[in-house]
């Protein structure tokens, strides 16, 4: 990918991931998560011999592959771990994998950050055997929608103009095309929204730089924000984002994904026109036949 045309400034998210594992992850959202995977993998009644945690930003996958299934590695950015164990360094745009060499691939709260999500779903589809399984998620694109509303009118209003400080995001169809695009079967994109409240908004300032999640984009202004401008930001979220009680929401979207690397034994859909039965016999109601236009 040509640098000039990529959104994130890789090294910058890493330093940043880097610092606020060092400084205490804030990892409620990730704990959340990963009982989530915990229940969806629980769901697919059968065993993956092979798998692989995709750059989840603190391992909290680990204890719940490592409990199901008998080899569990873990891919760390560079930043973050060394190789080691059952640990792999590498790049989830560069995946340091074998074509078919896994079962089951996961990834929590990574994919959003890369430049390339498409060439890492390829990727990823290329590293899973036939019938292999990809579960993972990603903030969509109402994610600190408050947030990004509140800075754009704030900088609107004092600077005369806007500069990006949240992230786009994917939508859900968005996705979906996006796994088969990649090549997998059976693609399944649904969402789940989190609203987190805080006593006010530098509250969730505060713990998404414990998540490592200040911006990063390649286009963001590099001068300091100004303090009016923060000040501004703040009161407009207060102003328009608070609860009864006076606390201010924070929307956090999730995007689950899961597709199969095709396989003989995988359902397909039937060809049109060729069902045996009809729909209004197995509901039991009346098919009403359409009526021929009266003649003028």
């Amino acid at each position: 990918m040509d640098a000039s045309a990529t959104l994130f400034d890789t090294a910058t998210v890493r330093q940043r991931l880097a610092r606020a594992v060092q400084s205490g992850y804030a990892g409620f959202l990730l704990d959340r998560l990963a009982e989530d995977l915990d229940d969806r993998l629980g769901a697919v009644l059968r065993s993956f011999p092979t798998v692989l945690d995709l750059a989840t930003p603190v391992p909290v996958a680990a204890p719940i592959l490592e409990r199901r299934y008998p080899q569990a590695w873990h891919l760390r950015l560079a930043p973050l771990a060394e190789a080691g164990g059952n640990r792999i360094v590498g790049d989830p745009e560069l995946l340091p994998l074998a074509p078919g060499s896994l079962d089951l691939a996961v990834s929590l709260l990574a994919l959003h950050g890369v430049n390339d999500l498409p060439g890492t779903l390829i990727q990823l589809r290329r590293a899973l055997r036939p019938d292999g399984l990809f579960v993972g998620c990603l903030f969509g694109g109402a994610t600190l929608t408050e947030l990004r509303q509140s800075f754009g009118q704030a900088e609107s209003e004092i600077e005369g103009g806007i500069s990006p400080r949240v992230a786009p995001f994917a939508a859900v169809r968005e996705a979906g095309a996006l796994l088969q695009r990649a090549g997998f079967a059976l693609p399944v994109a649904d969402t789940d929204t989190l609203t987190v409240r805080y006593a006010d908004p530098f509250g969730l300032m505060r713990d998404l730089r414990a998540m490592g999640m200040t911006n990063a984009i390649t286009e963001r202004r590099r001068t300091p924000l100004r303090r009016s401008t923060l000040v501004r930001a703040a009161e407009i979220y207060a102003e328009r984002f608070a609860d009864a009680d006076g606390r201010v929401r924070a929307t956090f979207e999730v995007l689950w994904l899961s597709g199969w690397v095709p396989h003989a034994s995988q359902q397909k859909p039937l060809r049109p026109g060729s069902a045996k039965s009809r729909l209004a016999d197995a509901l039991g109601t009346i098919e009403l036949k359409p009526q021929e236009p009266e003649s003028p």
